[in-house]
């Protein structure tokens, strides 16, 4: 037996090594086999990340009200809101803030100490001189607004100190503004969209409303610049006898108070994607110039106590505008809100603002360009309106 295997022995030894070569080379080396798994795992399509494609918006909406002002610590704070202005925007706070831009204009200065200006005091039998607390700035923000126009004979009222307090609040705030000689316009950008606003006044230290050519100038770089250009002026006279456009220059109390059709079309012209007027403390009509939105005037908004809201002075419209991308007028709406003295503002059921203005541009402008329905929905009739309302609007 011991013979057979020593004569076996080499044959099993061939055998061996040609087998176990052969083994190794059917496995894969075990090194490897956690990379490859790895590389399978990664490879796998339902590990790789979900494709995400950014939602092109074709619409942008800017809200826009007319005066602002929470009233005045001078020449004490019996003419202050008792509240601390806290609820003044109460019943807006949710339209102002589904814009995409909120603006209004501040008629009057924030600041906590001061004396007036001089000149002020001078003026007239009452002085009206509008010294809010620097704390409302934050009413201001917290309300929506976003974007404020100074360009009014109010922030002069107690000089370059008011000036001053009022525009290192609202930076502090974050509120874009214009309308200083030391800040004639603003650039900001908002959810892609690049913004520029600039405001126009016939008062010292604001951009003058007068300066046609310069105006243009201010316009067509803001243009270059940006996509969607807001321009506001302070003209016109004031009061209940100020409520139609006169294609005029207009005077108040010895004032030039500048020829507000033909500023808002050069303003369109220069490339103004919009125009919202204020100054006369009562409601005008709208006009659609090139396509693009002409507000003569918003009046007063929320002016608490020193400001008449008697009658039409007391209709405080909010007025919604689309747009696209080019600025191009979609469509629209007014809101219509009432302030009362003892209520402050409130909505108004009778949608009265919005009937006046309706009324209004149907007697100024009678080929304006515009339908406005019993509802305050702002379209472009046909055939315009086939191609500017294709656009869905969000509801309200």
């Amino acid at each position: 037996m011991r013979g057979f295997f020593l004569t076996i022995r080499p044959y099993i030894l061939l055998i061996a090594a040609c087998v176990v070569p052969f083994l190794q080379a059917c496995e894969p080396p075990v090194e490897n086999k956690q990379p490859v798994a790895r590389q399978k795992k990664q490879l796998s399509p339902k590990s790789l990340p979900a494709k995400v494609t950014p939602v092109q918006r074709d619409s942008f909406c800017i809200a826009a009200v007319g005066d602002i002002m929470l009233g005045t610590s001078y020449p004490d704070s019996t003419t202050l809101p008792p509240d601390s202005a806290r609820n003044s925007f109460k019943a807006v706070t949710a339209e102002l803030k589904k814009a995409d831009v909120a603006f209004g204009n501040l008629e009057g200065t924030l600041l906590d100490l001061g004396d007036p200006a001089h000149f002020k005091l001078h003026q007239r039998s009452k002085a009206y001189l509008f010294r809010m607390p620097t704390r409302y700035g934050s009413v201001l923000k917290n309300a929506g607004f976003n974007l404020l126009s100074l360009a009014n004979n109010h922030i002069n009222d107690f000089d370059q100190k008011g000036r001053n307090s009022t525009t290192k609040t609202l930076d502090s705030l974050g509120i874009h503004y214009a309308g200083l000689l030391v800040q004639p316009s603003t650039v900001f950008e908002l959810n892609g969209i690049k913004y520029g606003f600039c405001s126009f006044a016939p008062n010292a230290n604001t951009v003058s409303i007068h300066d046609i050519k310069g105006a243009a100038r201010i316009i067509r770089e803001l243009k270059q610049r940006c996509d969607i250009v807001m321009v506001s002026f302070h003209g016109g006279g004031e009061g209940i006898d100020f409520e139609h456009v006169p294609f005029a220059v207009e005077s108040y109390v010895g004032e030039k108070r500048g020829d507000v059709h033909a500023f808002a079309h050069n303003a369109i012209d220069a490339g103004a994607d919009m125009v919202f007027g204020n100054g006369p403390h009562v409601n005008r009509a709208l006009e659609l110039y090139k396509n693009r939105l002409i507000a003569y005037s918003l009046g007063n908004f929320c002016t608490y106590k020193c400001v008449s809201v008697i009658g039409i002075c007391g209709m405080a419209p909010l007025l919604k505008v689309y747009v696209n991308k080019k600025g191009e007028f979609l469509n629209g709406r007014i809101i219509s809100f009432k302030q009362a003295h003892n209520k402050g503002l409130i909505r108004d059921t009778l949608d009265q603002a919005m009937l006046r203005i309706k009324t209004l541009t149907e007697t100024d402008f009678p080929e304006a360009g515009l339908n406005i329905s019993g509802s305050g929905e702002i379209t472009v009739p046909p055939p315009f309106g086939n191609s500017l309302t294709k656009v869905t609007v969000p509801k309200e």
